[in-house]
């Protein structure tokens, strides 16, 4: 059998001059980089303060908070990192899907509506670390330095997967080169972030979302339309490892049969929402209470729709090209829509419009993670802790100024063209989970936890994740290397045990603390 590889530059021809479906593909790209940088300028107008800036003025409406959140989190991972690992090895890769649907339903049942109420008992809290400070009335503000510290660090290495995302669609699209293709997304979502702050963010985030959530449904329709010959057959004949009943078994990877300890560690990468500082923040940016109980509604239905489409056009990719294997699988939705829209069905237009779909989902996150990196920087870190006194045009200024100098380092940590999107948000996604997760949970759930338990748990379960993933002690390799256990799986647990053991072997919290927890608690159904 003859299998060959599927790695041609979409649009362009092989004389490198712009054909005519380049161009209609160029002018809906344009269109759409536009009403972005337009929503940037007219959020800019209502943004006149730190609230503005931060949390949108606590105005935030069911539907833009619903799929403002899901857009944010899902990030280039929904549409290119989860059915590319699908294509790859099979749908035994589902179960990261699976894990994040539990944690999505868990964190809008369980997390949203009491966190927003405390959040506004607790000082009128705008950012997590300062939820944190002021939960714990840390005079000192040790919480909140170290919250910020840590959050600065893993989101350097987020706002790196989705610039590396924008930087291999702009690449796989027009021939680019990556670096200047990675130089183009940051920059547009540099505009419309530094202008408007959440208000332009969460805005670009609900047309994000409801873009992704269109193309996500209608693209595989079309494409399996378009399949030639037998589902199985072209599926075999794609070169798969094992036979297709091992590559269609969620107890399969790659051809072999799944670890439970592979299993669980794919499942644990839902026990992240909940340390989630880009996500949180729009719980606590949510209009009303009354809001929140529609806003879940609306996210759970589409997290759920979301991660279904996309592993189902990981393998339906397997069987629409075929034998024409894909040299990178990260790119499986972009060759998809190119191959329908402008080769099958003539309509470059479309089908540009959905590839901005895949832009959409890329910006959606790296703009909540560029906005709460200034968050901590200019509010935690400048206004609490070095110049308290600090006014409030001075710290927006500052929040923009970091919005620039963060891009700027993260367009570093992407330079590399061979960087793997689902590795970067992998270790991000876990440093963040285990560090605030635990944390999070034992604030809100549990009255006992005292400063020293919510250090203790902060430290540990970064540090836990930064040995496991990154340092080679296990014999020359990193732990994770050597047992392809999730770090975020290890550190979560980690993290709780020592937020319980600290909290449980010091001085319980004093009475006022209690006091706020109890008024956090009123008439909040559980």
């Amino acid at each position: 059998m003859t299998i060959k590889v599927y790695n041609k530059p979409y649009l362009l021809r092989r004389d490198n001059m712009l054909s005519t479906s380049t161009i209609a593909v160029l002018v809906a790209f344009v269109l759409y980089l536009l009403v972005l940088v337009g929503i940037g300028i007219w959020s800019m107008k209502k943004t006149s303060s730190t609230e503005d800036y931060f949390l949108g003025g606590r105005g935030l409406g069911g539907w833009v908070a619903a799929l403002s959140a899901q857009a944010s989190d899902m990030s280039g991972w929904l549409l290119m990192g989860l059915p590319g690992s699908i294509y790859a090895l099979g749908t035994g890769q589902a179960w990261i899907a699976i894990g994040l649907f539990i944690g999505t339903v868990c964190n809008w049942l369980f997390i949203s509506k009491r966190l927003r109420r405390y959040t506004i008992v607790a000082n009128n809290s705008m950012t997590l670390p300062e939820f944190f400070e002021n939960r714990y009335h840390d005079k000192k503000k040790i919480l909140l330095t170290i919250s910020s510290v840590v959050i600065v660090i893993f989101f350097l290495v987020y706002t790196a997967s989705a610039l590396a995302s924008g930087g291999k669609l702009f690449n796989a699209v027009f021939g680019i080169d990556y670096h200047i293709a990675l130089a183009i997304g940051a920059v547009v979502i540099l505009i419309y972030t530094f202008l408007g702050g959440f208000l332009a963010v969460c805005t670009t985030d609900f047309i994000q979302g409801m873009l992704m959530l269109v193309g996500l449904m209608v693209v595989p329709i079309f494409a399996y339309s378009f399949i030639d010959g037998s589902f199985e057959e072209q599926i075999i004949a794609s070169g798969i490892n094992g036979d297709y009943n091992s590559y269609m078994s969620l107890f399969s990877n790659g051809g072999k049969p799944y670890r439970f300890i592979d299993i669980l560690s794919q499942l644990a990468w839902g026990l992240g929402y909940c340390g989630m500082p880009h996500i949180l923040v729009r719980f606590m940016a949510i209009k009303s209470e009354k809001e929140i109980k529609k806003s879940s509604a609306i996210a759970i239905i589409w997290c759920f729709m979301s991660l279904v489409a996309a592993c189902i056009i990981g393998v339906l990719g397997r069987a629409y090209f075929g034998s024409d294997v894909l040299a990178d699988s990260e790119n499986v939705f972009i060759q998809m829509i190119n191959n329908v829209f402008n080769n099958k069905l003539a309509l470059p237009f479309i089908g540009g419009i959905f590839i901005c779909g895949i832009l959409a989902a890329i910006m959606s996150t790296a703009d909540s993670q560029l906005l709460v990196c200034a968050s901590s920087v200019s509010k935690d870190i400048y206004k609490n802790i070095i110049k308290p006194d600090a006014s409030d045009k001075k710290v927006l200024q500052i929040s923009r100024v970091t919005v620039i100098v963060v891009a700027i380092l993260a367009f570093i940590i992407a330079w590399n063209p061979e960087s793997s999107i689902m590795g970067l948000v992998s270790d991000a996604w876990a440093g963040l989970g285990s560090a605030f997760g635990p944390l999070v949970v034992a604030s809100l759930f549990w009255k006992r936890t005292n400063i020293y338990g919510a250090v203790a748990g902060i430290l540990s379960g970064g540090l836990t994740v930064i040995i496991w993933d990154y340092l080679p002690v296990a014999g020359g390799q990193t732990i994770y290397a050597a047992t392809g256990i999730y770090s975020l799986l290890v550190g979560f647990v980690i993290s709780f045990l020592f937020i319980i053991v600290a909290s449980l072997c010091t001085k319980a919290p004093d009475k006022d603390i209690l006091a706020e927890f109890e008024k956090a608690k009123e008439s909040v159904e559980i």
